[in-house]
């Protein structure tokens, strides 16, 4: 009779094997569903509440004041006298001109209601380049009921 020995070792053991296929994908589909849900451009909204002239304070006419008025249709006229065109050179060619070399004169600006803003700002530019320190907006007062 011969003896065999019994093998009582433990067969060997597989590492368990973690499998990240699956969750890669997931994690890229939820890459593709922020992406896609998320708005990068982020538009600033600035609240800007224009002022309005409830009264007008009386100020005293200078003789050497100029007023520049600007048309609904952006043509410029300075002291009452239309220029040739719209353009921000004739203006301050105009400014120089009557204003002569007194550029610390008071101005004022005087636009219609359906002027463009760009105009406006046109007319102020120009000025304050000229060296004009008194610029004044000219508002008509509301009437209230």
């Amino acid at each position: 009779m011969t003896v065999k020995a019994m093998n009582l070792s433990s067969p060997s053991r597989e590492e368990p094997e973690i499998n990240l296929t699956s969750l890669i994908d997931v994690v890229l589909l939820l890459l593709v569903f922020f992406m896609i849900t998320t708005s990068f451009v982020r538009e600033s909204k600035i609240g800007i509440r224009l002022p309005e002239a409830s009264s007008v304070a009386q100020i005293e006419a200078k003789d050497e004041s100029m007023v520049i008025t600007v048309t609904a249709q952006g043509t410029y006229l300075v002291n009452g006298r239309s220029l040739l065109d719209n353009q921000p050179d004739t203006l301050e060619r105009a400014l120089k001109m009557l204003g002569g070399d007194k550029p610390g004169t008071q101005l004022t600006v005087s636009a219609d209601a359906d002027a463009t803003h760009q105009a406006v700002i046109t007319a102020m530019d120009v000025a304050g380049q000229l060296g004009y320190t008194e610029i004044n907006l000219a508002t008509v007062q509301l009437e209230i009921q």
